[in-house]
């Protein structure tokens, strides 16, 4: 469901039930679930593959996993992150817009485009953080209250080194049995990524009393600082 009602599952984790209304009818919701990415206790283990240390340059990660908002706060939350911004991948560009995302037949997924410094962090330490805090990686074409295939978990490579690093994660993740069901992230070729509407942008830190946000986006940022305080920084703002 998108646009209108999205009601959030009563299962395993903190239930908590209100009725919200945000955005102008963004999002209307009913109980939503927080998740093992807000509520484990420890970072899942670091991938056994990553890249070489010592690379220059910037270098980009796009990833999908449920709403933009949330996904976008998180990762610029992180020491070496140089930049963010929200947008669509999946699509084309004539449908890369919020209200046609919306009808969930464009192929597109809310996704972060995320621009890192590799000499201070690395693709694999990126990867940890999306799937210990960023969304719950078993959650197939949802997240918490927000269901659809807008909201699906994706790993958008932008090189053939990610695609190895991404695809080896996962399955060293899944072989130790990390979470309790089988994770469906997709790993695709990136090939095409849209700005989303200005308002998207920063949403959470616009917006920060915001119901959605208090309830779904808050607890991954405390997640964040919680289980990587290493990684941690407060963010000030796009420069």
């Amino acid at each position: 469901m998108t646009g209108g009602i999205k009601a959030g599952l009563a299962g395993v984790g903190l239930v908590l039930a209100a009725w919200v209304v945000i955005a102008g009818g963004r999002r209307l919701m009913m109980g939503t679930v927080m998740g093992a990415e807000a509520t484990r206790k420890a970072p899942i283990p670091a991938p056994a593959m990553d890249e070489p240390h010592g690379m220059t340059g910037h270098e980009t990660a796009v990833f999908a996993g449920g709403c933009f908002w949330g996904v976008q706060t998180t990762f610029e939350r992180i020491k070496g992150v140089v930049d963010t911004t929200a947008g669509y991948s999946g699509g084309s560009a004539a449908t890369a817009t919020y209200g046609q995302v919306s009808s969930e037949t464009t192929g597109h997924a809310e996704s972060v485009k995320v621009v890192f410094d590799p000499a201070r962090i690395s693709y694999g330490t990126l990867l940890r953080v999306f799937f210990s805090v960023v969304h719950d990686p078993t959650q197939l074409n949802r997240q918490g209250p927000d269901v659809g295939t807008s909201y699906r978990s994706m790993i958008f490579y932008t090189s053939p080194e990610q695609e190895k690093i991404a695809k080896a994660y996962i399955a060293q993740l899944d072989a130790a049995h990390v979470f309790p069901k089988k994770i469906v992230t997709e790993v695709v070729p990136l090939k095409g990524f849209y700005d989303a509407e200005e308002y998207h942008q920063d949403y959470a830190e616009k917006n920060p009393n915001n119901p959605y946000i208090q309830i779904c986006d808050v607890p991954k940022v405390a997640a964040l600082k919680a289980q990587f305080p290493e990684l941690f920084e407060e963010y000030k703002g796009k420069k």
